[in-house]
C-alpha cells in the first residue's frame, strides 16, 4: 500500500545548515522510500500572512525551490509544486472554511499567542491581527486535505493544525454523507537534530546565529572558525558533551569520522585544527549543492517552467476531479439538470458532537467534547495514559443527567444543558449505527 505523505515548505529566507539536516535532507531520503508517494510544496500563499515585500517573497520562493532541487529532491519522483499554481487549494480553503468551527479557530496556538501579546501590551485583542493569521489553519487544512495525504511530518507545535485539519475534514464527509477526504496523521520524528548555532544556543535566525547553506567557502570558514569554545589549550583534553563544533561536525560526519573527531577532543586538538576539519568536513558535504544551487539561481526561468509543469499536471490528476465532487456535494450543480424543481430540498444532515482525544506537551492524555459546531463543551484534565482518558469518555456518554457531569477530572465551558443534548444525540446516532 502506497502511503502519501505531505511536506510544506514555507518561502521564508535563505536557508541554513540546520533547516537542511534538520528537514530537508531526512525529508529527501525518506521521500525515495518505495511504499511512498511524496508531495513537496512552496507555501507561498502562507507567507503573505507575515510578508509584504513582493520582491522578497519572490526571492524567497525561489531560494527556497532551488535549494531543495540542490540537496537532491527529484521533482520527477516526486510532487513538487508551488502552492499558488494550485487554485483548486484557495477554493477547497472557502468550502472548509463553512465547515470550520470558530471555537476551534480561536483555539489556534499562533492566533492565541497574538492575542496574549496583545493583553501583554494593554491592547484590544484583535490589534493588528489579520484575519489571515485567524484562518491560517483552514488554508493548511485545504493543503493536505486536497490531495488526500495520508501523513504529515511536523513539529510537536503543528500537531495541533493536523488535529484541525482531520476535524474539517470529518465535519465535511459527514455533513455531505461521503468520505471525499482521507483524515490525515501527523509523524513526528523525535530523532530529528537540532543543530546547534555559532553562540551554542539552537541555530535560529531570530537569534542570528546561524550558518547559511550555501555560503561561499571563505564566508563558510569564517562563521565556523567563530564558533564559541571554552578557553583550554592545545594538549588539554576537550570534552565533545555540549561542544557545538563537536555536533556539527558529527552531523556530516560518517560513524568512523565522530569516532575519531572525538579521539582528537580527548587528545587536545587545538581549537584552530578542530575548526579547521569542522570547515573543511562541511565544506566537502556542501560543495557540489553549492554549484548546483548557483547554478539554479542563474535560470530561474528552467524552476519556473518546472513548477508549472509539475501543478498542472497535479490538477488534472487529483485537484479538479476532487473540486467538481466536491462542488456537486455542496450544491454548487449545474442549474439545468435541477431536474422538477418543485420537489421539497433534503436538509443536509448536521454534524454530530465530538469527543477528541489527543497527547499535549506533558507528555499527558486529554480529551474534549465539542458540539456539531465545534464549541468546546467539556475540557479535561490530564490523565497518564490513553486508556484512562478512554474509560471516562465512555462513562460521559452514558450521563443522562446533570448530576452525573460532576467530576474533578473534567470542567464544563458554560451550562450544562448543551453538554447532555450533546451526549444524547451521540447515543441516538450509535443507536442508529
Amino acid at each position: 500500500m502506497t502511503t502519501r505523505v505531505l511536506t510544506g515548505i514555507k518561502p521564508s529566507g535563505t536557508p541554513h545548515i540546520g533547516n537542511y539536516l534538520g528537514a530537508i535532507r531526512p525529508a529527501i531520503a525518506a521521500s525515495r522510500a518505495g511504499d511512498t508517494e511524496s508531495f513537496f510544496f512552496l507555501a507561498d500563499l502562507h507567507s503573505l500572512i507575515n510578508t509584504q515585500d513582493p520582491l522578497r517573497v519572490q526571492r524567497s520562493t525561489l531560494e527556497i525551490a532551488a535549494t531543495w532541487l540542490a540537496a537532491g529532491l527529484d521533482p520527477d519522483k516526486v510532487w513538487f509544486y508551488r502552492q499558488s499554481d494550485i487554485p483548486e487549494i484557495t477554493e477547497l480553503t472557502w468550502y472548509l472554511t463553512c465547515v470550520a468551527g470558530k471555537g476551534i479557530l480561536n483555539r489556534a496556538h499562533a492566533y492565541k499567542a497574538a492575542v496574549d501579546k496583545n493583553r501583554e501590551d494593554a491592547q484590544d485583542d484583535d490589534a493588528g491581527i489579520s484575519a489571515g493569521l485567524f484562518m491560517y489553519p483552514v488554508l493548511m487544512a485545504a493543503d493536505i486535505l486536497i490531495f488526500n495525504a495520508n501523513t504529515v511530518p511536523v513539529g510537536r507545535d503543528q500537531i495541533q493544525h493536523i488535529e484541525m485539519a482531520r476535524d474539517f475534514g470529518q465535519r465535511f464527509n459527514h455533513l455531505y454523507g461521503h468520505d471525499y477526504f482521507v483524515l490525515p496523521e501527523a509523524v513526528i520524528d523525535e530523532n530529528v537534530a537540532t543543530l546547534p548555532g555559532l553562540d551554542g544556543r539552537k541555530m535560529s535566525k531570530s537569534y542570528d546565529n546561524v550558518i547559511p547553506l550555501f555560503a561561499p567557502p571563505p564566508e563558510l570558514k569564517k562563521l565556523i572558525f567563530s564558533i564559541v569554545t571554552d578557553s583550554r589549550a592545545p594538549g588539554e583534553p576537550k570534552d565533545t558533551e555540549g561542544s557545538a563544533l563537536f555536533q556539527i561536525y558529527q552531523a556530516f560526519a560518517t560513524p568512523a569520522q565522530t569516532a575519531a573527531f572525538a579521539q582528537a577532543f580527548a587528545d587536545g586538538i587545538g581549537w584552530g585544527d578542530a575548526k579547521q576539519q569542522v570547515f573543511e568536513r562541511v565544506d566537502s558535504e556542501l560543495s557540489e549543492m553549492r554549484e548546483r544551487y548557483n547554478a539554479l539561481m542563474a535560470e530561474p526561468q528552467k524552476i519556473e517552467a518546472l513548477l508549472r509543469r509539475r501543478a498542472e499536471q497535479l490538477r488534472q490528476q487529483f485537484a479538479i476531479p476532487l473540486l467538481k465532487a466536491v462542488r456537486e456535494a455542496v450544491g454548487l450543480r449545474d442549474l439545468s439538470a435541477a431536474g422538477d424543481t418543485a420537489k421539497p430540498v433534503v436538509a443536509a444532515k448536521a454534524a454530530l458532537p465530538l469527543f477528541k482525544q489527543y497527547r499535549e506537551k506533558d507528555g499527558r492524555f486529554y480529551f474534549k467534547l465539542l458540539d456539531g459546531e465545534g464549541q468546546l463543551l467539556i475540557q479535561s484534565v490530564g490523565f497518564d495514559s490513553p486508556r484512562d482518558a478512554g474509560q471516562l469518555i465512555a462513562v460521559l456518554k452514558q450521563a443522562e443527567q446533570g448530576d452525573a457531569l460532576q467530576s474533578e477530572l473534567f470542567r464544563i465551558e458554560g451550562e450544562v444543558e448543551p453538554v447532555l443534548a450533546a451526549l444524547q444525540a451521540l447515543r441516538e446516532a450509535a443507536a442508529k449505527d
